[in-house]
């Protein structure tokens, strides 16, 4: 019973991809223009979902965005003067993949830093954590005492 149940949930989620919220309204008539603006809905994130592209996301928003990436293409922008267009207007936010520049630097060196911090964390552990006693090690006279007092008490019960 649980086996079918876990094959029909791994049905579900291999059918469940992302579903595109562009309407056939919104869609261009030349199939080469509409191309160009899927691609460059790719590459934009949805202002209020933020996790989903602008393709993605049925936020009035995202298809504002969408009528608008058309607009542009309609009016004989290029892909790189539609994306100026949008990030100048709302700043580099609206790129599922911010450029490298001053004002996204911790953006891009944060993974970085975490995995250094992560590693130096893991290094100072290993350096501090106690040594294990040598295998061949010979217990003391007292250690000798204590273990021979265990062993006897067990002896006993």
């Amino acid at each position: 019973m649980t086996a079918r149940w876990l094959a029909a949930f791994a049905v579900v989620l291999a059918l469940a991809g992302p579903a595109l919220a562009v309407n056939p309204d919104e869609e261009l008539a030349d199939p080469a223009l509409e191309a160009r603006a899927r691609e460059l809905s790719k590459e934009l994130r949805c202002v209020v979902c933020q996790n989903q592209t602008i393709d993605d996301s049925d936020a009035g928003i995202a298809k504002d965005l969408r009528l608008l990436v058309r607009e542009r293409i309609v009016a004989g922008d290029t892909d790189d003067e539609v994306m100026s267009y949008l990030t100048d207007r709302y700043g580099d936010f609206v790129r599922l993949r911010p450029p490298f520049n001053a004002e996204t630097f911790a953006l891009w060196a944060m993974p970085v830093l975490v995995l250094l911090a992560a590693l130096a964390a893991a290094l100072t552990y290993l350096r501090r954590r106690p040594k294990p006693a040598p295998a061949d090690a010979a217990l003391s006279a007292d250690e000798e005492a204590q273990l021979q007092a265990v062993l006897d008490e067990r002896r006993k019960t």
